[in-house]
């Protein structure tokens, strides 16, 4: 009898060594994640008003924002830090992303992030204008940033530049910004080939106005995403905030379940 309760608890421990290891590989977070293109602090009546963009941001609460459209000391902008100033006002660090030299100072995209990112890399894209894509990594995840160029053979040159990118990782990673093109288009069926697209409803956003974000005050198009490098990336919950008027772009707020230990 004694032999028997002795096996029966060397079971007992091996069965809850096995459900503590299924429970590690299947741990999910959340994690929310904001992208806003705030056209270098202008909003829709053309006057420069960071305060406002930054209690859009703080109210959001994301773990990580990324803006497009960002001012670094620029004459136009007061000579304003844009991504320190707004990481500043929302306890955050922020890391900003060059991608052209601008009326004195730098323009081009930025990263807030509640942690202090373990690497950062700014890498080209093609465009009319130069573009980048700034990449920080984080101890779970790869958060990236891009705004795309306006001419739409620059933007699908793009794409395996930035797929080439998240396949280095052994992190989630994802991807955000202001891509200028719709659901549907050329671009957007490239992008799904690698990535799932968490911040509209696949195609369908027509259907669901609110899932447009630009122009701020009556807003037609869907060209501001949030995606997940892979097809088993999970969304929690998304939205376009109704925001008309701080910038020409309405924020786009996503909440998405990230498995942890499966990489």
């Amino acid at each position: 009898m004694k032999r028997f309760i002795y096996h029966l608890v060397l079971l007992y421990v091996a069965l809850l060594g096995s459900l503590s290891a299924l429970a590690q590989t299947t741990t999910q977070e959340s994690i929310t994640i904001l992208t806003y293109n705030i056209r270098h602090g202008a909003g829709m009546d053309n006057t420069m008003n960071l305060e406002r963009q930054a209690a859009i941001i703080k109210a959001c609460e994301a773990d990580v924002v990324g803006l497009q459209e960002v001012d670094s000391v620029t004459n136009r902008s007061g000579m304003i830090d844009e991504a320190a100033y707004l990481a500043q006002e929302n306890n955050m660090v922020g890391t900003f992303g060059r991608a052209i030299d601008y009326d004195g100072g730098k323009y081009g995209v930025a990263i807030l992030s509640k942690e202090k990112p373990l690497s950062v890399k700014n890498i080209p894209l093609p465009g009319a204008e130069p573009r980048t894509l700034l990449v920080c990594e984080f101890e779970q995840f790869v958060f990236a940033c891009t705004h795309l160029d306006l001419e739409e053979q620059n933007r699908l040159a793009s794409v395996d530049i930035i797929v080439n990118e998240a396949k280095k990782w052994d992190k989630q990673f994802f991807l955000c910004g202001d891509w200028n093109d719709e659901p549907g288009s050329e671009l957007l069926e490239r992008m799904k080939e690698s990535f799932t697209i968490l911040s509209n409803t696949n195609g369908e956003y027509k259907l669901y106005p609110t899932y447009l974000s630009f122009p701020a005050d009556e807003p037609n198009s869907c060209i501001d995403y949030v995606a997940g490098f892979g097809q088993n990336v999970k969304r929690r919950s998304s939205e376009v905030l109704n925001e008309p008027a701080a910038s020409d772009h309405r924020p786009v707020l996503v909440k998405v379940f990230m498995s942890l230990g499966s990489f």
